[in-house]
């Protein structure tokens, strides 16, 4: 004790930083320890957390998941009317959006926007007007992407005359879809419906699908893996940044293109269109992405998430073990660099399905192979870096089929844990463009966003009621 008094003190601080101020102020040497309390505090989630932490059952459930999605073998195989692949589409007017379930009051701008588009699409209705009057009035069933195994980048509007990639597991019965990618500029996902998207829309209908087609019947299925893998050696993330696995997706076409029966002329504006798109990729990777998780949905005791998804107004997640519950909270905002001329005052809350591909591993959780999107969002090389390492803490395991150069080749972090989210207060982060809050004026920006945690806690309430705990429950569901 006597030399404890004589030597210099060097504190670890738990807690309150404030707590370390005096001995700073004095000479002493503090280490400050990121820690706060699991589960914002909440005392019965986090016992049930203890409980589930130590629970084999769990642990067994989420070892079989995680080999269950690393075994899927995601192949680009076909593309298809949305209505042929999702006959719930023929049946009656549906219309599927991005995000959790949402009705037409509480819509965000773009998305409203997007609803428009796809009624004057379906040739629903003449005019703007009477497509909102026709969307409003309950004449229209919406439904989230997700719940009919699609996903949708942004308002993520899907039709029944929209064509979808078709993405398959080589290894299973798994089947994902999505869009195409429109491009940039004033475009259907960010709410805009004027003639020239509508026209943009019929020319992917009539043209650059059946192309892509035929295409993909001759060239055979293209495996997603190796490529979606060597674009991220060579700067890609797979959410905000494809230019690398676009570039090799066009290589791996054009010979058939060249090849195929469609007019000259028609496959010189495919080409065109391809070239000088460098997010089309983007839907492909979120299709692929989905296939994977949906492998591991539904498995009793597991508490991987296999689904985080944003509406403009709420963001959700769904857990492998919840079956088909939503668990959600509000909206976060991005935080980024703003477009000129623009501000925070202008951004609508964070929207799009496209947060999937976090969920499996790329985006914002493989920042760290793509440092050139970290200046993009705001940030440094160095914060693209810790990024990943953070976001490591959360994830189950890792994916060895997609290494990161930067991090000596190991592979990205895979299987978001509703316990270590909630244990460690180490949320999911996404980069990902900000979209304006009105309508069809499209992209103002780009950053990062925070999950929310109440999902997180609301999930593993739930987790934890299945396992056989009570917890009170705490969030919402829908």
């Amino acid at each position: 004790m006597t030399t404890l008094f004589t030597e210099p003190l060097k504190i670890v601080n738990v807690g309150l930083r404030s707590f370390s101020d005096s001995i700073a102020a004095a000479g002493g040497q503090v280490l400050e320890l990121d820690w706060q309390p699991p589960a914002n505090g909440q005392i019965e989630t986090g016992r049930a957390l203890a409980r589930m932490i130590v629970d084999s059952r769990v642990e067994e459930a989420n070892k079989f998941a995680l080999q269950t999605m690393l075994a899927v073998d995601p192949v680009l195989k076909d593309i298809l009317p949305a209505k042929e692949l999702i006959p719930e589409l023929s049946k009656r007017k549906m219309l599927l959006h991005a995000g959790p379930p949402v009705m037409w009051e509480k819509m965000c701008g773009p998305m409203r926007g997007a609803i428009v588009g796809a009624v004057l699409l379906e040739r629903w209705a003449a005019t703007a007007e009477e497509a909102e009057r026709l969307a409003s009035c309950g004449d229209i069933e919406f439904a989230p992407c997700h719940h009919f195994g699609a996903v949708g980048p942004m308002a993520g509007v899907i039709s029944p005359s929209m064509p979808l990639w078709v993405v398959a597991d080589a290894n299973g019965e798994g089947c994902a879809y999505s869009s195409l990618n429109e491009g940039l500029g004033k475009v259907l996902r960010f709410g805009a419906h004027d003639s020239g998207v509508l026209d943009r829309l019929r020319w992917m209908k009539d043209v650059l699908a059946p192309i892509l087609r035929e295409v993909l019947h001759t060239s055979g299925s293209i495996v997603l893996k190796p490529l979606m893998a060597q674009s991220l050696h060579m700067g890609d993330e797979l959410h905000n940044r494809n230019s690398a696995a676009t570039s090799l997706l066009f290589k791996r076409l054009m010979v058939d293109l060249l090849k195929c029966s469609h007019s000259d002329a028609h496959k010189v504006e495919v080409a065109n269109f391809i070239a000088l798109n460098d997010h089309f990729f983007l839907n492909i990777s979120m299709a692929a992405c989905k296939v994977m998780l949906d492998a591991a949905h539904g498995i009793a005791h597991c508490s991987l998430v296999t689904a985080m998804a944003r509406n403009g107004m709420e963001f959700g997640i769904r857990v492998s073990g919840t079956g088909s519950t939503w668990f959600t909270a509000p909206a976060p905002t991005v935080r980024g660099l703003f477009f000129a001329g623009f501000g925070e005052q202008d951004a609508s809350p964070d929207l799009g399905d496209s947060a999937i591909t976090e969920t499996a591993g790329f985006g914002a959780f493989s920042l760290a192979a793509a440092p050139a999107i970290a200046q993009f969002v705001g940030g440094s090389a160095e914060d693209a870096v810790s990024t990943t390492l953070r976001m490591r803490r959360i994830a189950f395991g890792v994916n060895p089929a997609f290494t990161i150069p930067f991090l000596a080749f190991s592979g990205t972090p895979f299987g978001i844990d509703v316990r270590r989210v909630v244990d460690r207060s180490i949320v999911p982060i996404m980069d990902t463009g900000i979209a304006h809050r009105e309508a069809g004026v499209g992209q103002i920006g780009a950053g990062l966003s925070n999950a929310p945690i109440e999902c997180f806690i609301a999930a593993l309430d739930e987790l934890g009621r299945k396992l056989g705990n009570s917890p009170p429950p705490s969030g919402k569901q829908s």
